[in-house]
Formats: C-alpha cells, sequence, structure tokens
C-alpha cells in the first residue's frame, strides 16, 4: 500500500450540513413559477448535483417558462444571500476531520463541484483556514463533478500522486469525481444520499469521525 500524503475533502454535504438549505431555495424559486418541488424529488433528482446540471434537469422536468440560465442566477442570487449573513453550519466531526489530518502530517483540501464562496465562508467562519492546503471549486474547472477535472486539478496543486491520497464525499457524483481520479474515496451519506450508489467507495461510514479513524488505521497514522 503505497504510503498517504493528502486528504480531500468535499464540501456541501461533507464538511457542512447544506442540502436542507439548497432544497428550501430551489423549493423558493421553482415555486414561484408553480411548482412544487417535494423533498423525495429532490432526494432523487438533486441532491449534490452543481446547480447548472439541476437547472438544466428542472427546466425539461418540469416544462418551466424560463431558462436553465434564469433559474441558475436566481439560485445564485439566494445563496450569496445566505452566505452574507451566516455560513452553513458544520457537520458533526469536521472540525476535528481536518485539523486532525492536518495534524496527522498530511496535506489537506476541499475539493468542491460547487461556487468558491461557500467554502470561503466556511474557513472563515470556522477558523480553518490554515489547515487547508487548497481548494478547488467549480469556478476552476470546466467541467464540474461527476467529472474528475476538479480533482485532477487538486492533485496538480498539491503535487501528489493519486494513488497516495484519500477523498471523502457524500454524494454518488463525488464518488464517481474522485475514483475517476484515482483516488481511494471513502461515503460518508448524508440522510438526502443514503439511496446512492456508492460501491466505487472503498467504505461507507455514518460519520465522518469513522471515516476518520479508519484512515488513520488504514495507514497507520497518528493523530496528536
Amino acid at each position: 500500500m503505497a504510503s498517504l500524503r493528502g486528504i480531500l475533502f468535499d464540501h456541501d454535504g461533507t464538511l457542512v450540513d447544506s442540502e436542507m438549505t439548497h432544497f428550501e431555495m430551489w423549493e423558493t424559486i421553482l415555486g414561484e413559477y408553480g411548482v412544487q418541488l417535494t423533498q423525495a424529488c429532490y432526494q432523487l433528482h438533486y441532491a449534490g448535483i452543481p446547480t447548472s446540471a439541476n437547472a438544466s434537469d428542472m427546466v425539461a422536468r418540469f416544462a418551466m417558462p424560463v431558462s436553465a440560465g434564469q433559474l441558475v442566477a436566481a439560485k445564485e442570487a439566494l445563496n450569496r444571500d445566505f452566505l452574507a449573513q451566516r455560513a452553513f453550519p458544520l457537520r458533526a466531526g469536521a472540525y476535528d476531520a481536518v485539523t486532525g489530518s492536518r495534524a496527522a502530517g498530511l496535506q489537506t483540501a476541499i475539493v468542491t463541484g460547487a461556487g468558491r464562496a461557500g467554502v470561503d465562508m466556511t474557513l472563515k467562519s470556522y477558523a480553518l483556514s490554515d489547515h487547508i492546503d487548497d481548494v478547488v471549486s467549480g469556478d476552476d474547472v470546466l467541467l464540474s463533478k461527476p467529472a474528475p477535472d476538479c480533482y485532477q486539478l487538486a492533485l496538480q496543486r498539491l503535487g501528489l500522486p493519486a494513488e497516495q491520497c484519500v477523498a471523502v464525499e457524500d454524494t454518488e457524483h463525488g464518488v464517481a469525481a474522485a475514483t475517476a481520479a484515482g483516488i481511494t474515496c471513502l461515503a460518508v451519506p448524508t440522510a438526502m444520499s443514503t439511496h446512492h450508489d456508492f460501491s466505487r467507495a472503498v467504505g461507507i461510514f455514518e460519520t465522518l469521525d469513522a471515516a476518520i479513524e479508519w484512515v488513520m488505521s488504514e495507514y497507520r497514522l497518528c493523530r496528536p
């Protein structure tokens, strides 16, 4: 087994508990066009999917008299308004997962298919900036998850080979992106993604704490 030198975390759903807020934003936007978006529909089709892909699907699925670009603009506006007031809450164990990984000597990165703004607010609000070596967002690549582009860019920036890194994700699309880049991936599903296909993940964990404990044990690392 190759030695472990880096750990790459997804953001929304993995480090922060944001999916319900994203659902409520989409529910509000679609409601303005007379479309009732149920939580079950969101969970099945949209949780963990980039905004642009969701918007395109919604226009087609609900035969909406609006362009995907207009929906994206509306969603981004609501997201900006939210982040101007607060950060998304951290998932249980997120702070310790990041700081403990860094303390164990690993390089750390956040790799998200979403925009950079949410990550910046997380780093600022929870004093995590000094514990993260790099951030790659959907703003940095042409193709977002499940394409591997964001993970490939993260590896390039960190100067690490895929076999010396692990990724932590909460959705099927995220796991697909990481493994397509050749990175071992751990899945920590949320209530919104428990039905996803995580067969490409090396393991499925109920909590971030459990996932990090597996990493430390598997690669014989010690957290101070």
